[in-house]
């Protein structure tokens, strides 16, 4: 088939190399998000799939919005048979939709229907999965409700972050893609309807979602800051100031402090919670660089009885 392919961010690009790799397939162009702002310059930076698009020699369309006529037109002059479609980060209009004549195949870091939206792999991680997955389907104009054509599962391990797991669903999921891409051209696949039970919402985590309350269970704690690492960031304040959490571990032991109350030894910094204790590893602090905990705590000379979240 004659390919589109519309994605953005890194966790596009295992797709985008499995389809060009394939051999069976024409990827003719890619759809990716304008430039954008990026470092500390702020000077506009081409998305990571514009790059790989760019280094393999394939045209790259930067429409502002995905109906901006110039766009359609010239989607229309290419004619692709289908649009495979990886965190594009834009909503698809029915006017763009109705171009290729086998549809817009999404692949989606999840086991549809559970956590339809923006943030799948944070929303796992969140709840406590055990086991997650991703899934290609059909876009359609609902909120990631198409039919759907494939799945990969994956285990979700105790220590990983969102980051860790997006990255593994990334490579799992291209196979996957460039799978349903030979499938639907073959007449292999068909996509089956979701079921009506099941479903679950993965919203955009926001800076508050990412906020640690100090007085839920430890394993909560845990969740919360692997769910948000990288992005947004687990983070709590200390004297007024925020202090972003890179990495904690719950201590099942430690159950003498009171929710948020920190005890620094020389190695270890330890903090309270509704249940038991969690230890901080790796902190940044506002306007630094990740540390050590027990490196900031020596910095900051914790006093007895002082707490986080004060």
């Amino acid at each position: 088939m004659k390919l589109v392919f519309a994605g953005t961010p890194e966790v596009a690009v295992p797709a985008l190399d499995a389809l060009i790799a394939s051999g069976r397939h024409e990827v003719a162009a890619v759809v990716t998000r304008p430039d954008a702002p990026a470092g500390r310059g702020r000077r506009l930076v081409a998305s990571p799939v514009a790059e790989r698009a760019q280094e393999a020699g394939i045209e790259v369309l930067k429409p502002a919005k995905p109906r901006d006529p110039d766009f359609l037109e010239r989607l229309r002059e290419i004619a692709p048979d289908c649009c495979p479609v990886v965190a594009y980060g834009a909503l698809l209009p029915r006017v763009a939709l109705d171009v290729p004549a086998r549809g817009w195949v999404n692949l989606h870091f999840s086991l549809l229907p559970a956590w339809r939206g923006a943030a799948p792999v944070q929303h796992a991680l969140m709840a406590g999965d055990e086991i997650t997955g991703a899934s290609t389907f059909l876009i359609e104009e609902g909120l990631d409700s198409g039919p759907v054509y494939g799945t990969v599962t994956e285990t979700v391990r105790p220590t990983d972050t969102s980051g860790d797991l997006l990255t593994r669903l990334a490579f799992a999921g291209a196979g996957l893609l460039a799978a349903t891409m030979d499938g639907i051209e073959d007449g292999s696949l068909e996509a089956v309807p979701q079921p009506a039970d099941g479903v679950t919402l993965a919203p955009k985590i926001t800076v508050e979602d990412a906020r640690i309350d100090w007085a839920a269970p430890a394993l909560r704690v845990d969740r919360v800051v692997r769910g948000c690492t990288p992005a947004p960031g687990a983070w709590t304040t200390f004297r007024g100031e925020r202090l972003k959490l890179v990495q904690a571990v719950p201590v099942a032991d430690r159950t003498d402090l009171a929710p948020g109350q920190l005890a620094a030894g020389k190695n270890n910094v330890y903090v309270g919670t509704g249940s038991y204790a969690v230890e901080l590893l790796w902190v940044q602090p506002q306007g630094k660089k990740p540390m050590r905990a027990a490196d900031w705590a020596r910095g900051v000379r914790i006093a007895e009885g002082e707490s986080l979240d004060r």
